[in-house]
C-alpha cells in the first residue's frame, strides 16, 4: 500500500527505487526551488479542473497538537478544515491553522473559493517569503475514507506545509491528505 502511495513520487524523480534494496529519497539536500508558491485552488485550476471546497470545521481553538503550537508560536489558533474538490470529485482533506489575527480576517471571506496566498499578500499585506513542505504516505482512516470515497486503509498522499512571511512570521501551517490513486 505504501508502495502505491510513493509510486507517483518515484515517477516524478523524487525517490529512487532499487530492486532488492528499497525506495530512497534521491537527495537529502534542501531543494532551492525558485518559483511561484501555489495553493490547492491554483494548482487544480492550472490542471484544467474547477476547484471547490466544503468547510467541515472552522474557528478558534486551543485543542491542537504541540507541533502546530510550536510552528505558529501561538497557544490558541484559528483552524479551517475543508474537503477539497476537483470538479465535483472530493480529492483531498485540508486542515489548516492560522495565527488568530489572520484567521479572524479569513473568516470574513468565502472559504469555499478563496485563493489563500493571494489573500495573504494582496488583501492582508502579509508577503510570503517561503514555505517548508514535507511529503509522505499515509493510510486512510475511516473518517478520511468516507470523505474521500475510498476504502479505509487506502493509500493517501500526505503533505505538511509551513508558510512564513517576509519577517519570518508563521502565517499558516496545514496538513493535506489526498487520494494517492485518483
Amino acid at each position: 500500500t505504501i508502495r502505491n502511495a510513493i509510486s507517483p513520487l518515484v515517477t516524478e524523480g523524487m525517490f529512487a527505487r532499487t530492486r532488492g534494496r528499497g525506495t530512497f529519497l534521491r537527495s537529502n539536500q534542501p531543494e532551492n526551488w525558485v518559483g511561484r508558491l501555489m495553493g490547492f485552488s491554483e494548482t487544480i485550476r492550472d490542471a484544467g479542473y474547477q476547484a471547490g471546497a466544503k468547510v467541515l470545521q472552522q474557528g478558534m481553538t486551543n485543542r491542537h497538537d504541540a507541533d502546530v503550537r510550536a510552528q505558529l508560536r501561538e497557544r490558541a489558533v484559528w483552524q479551517l478544515k475543508r474537503l477539497r474538490f476537483a470538479d465535483d470529485t472530493p480529492i483531498a482533506i485540508e486542515h489548516a491553522f492560522y495565527p488568530p489575527d489572520i484567521g479572524l480576517e479569513l473568516e470574513k471571506r468565502d472559504l469555499t473559493s478563496i485563493i489563500m496566498y493571494s489573500v495573504f499578500e494582496d488583501e492582508l499585506d502579509h508577503p510570503i517569503k517561503e514555505a517548508k513542505q514535507s511529503i509522505s504516505a499515509s493510510l486512510a482512516d475511516s473518517t478520511s475514507a468516507k470523505l474521500l470515497g475510498v476504502k479505509a486503509g487506502s493509500p493517501l498522499l500526505a503533505i505538511e506545509r509551513l508558510t512564513l512571511g517576509t519577517e519570518g512570521r508563521p502565517l499558516a501551517t496545514f496538513d493535506f491528505v489526498s487520494d494517492a490513486n485518483p
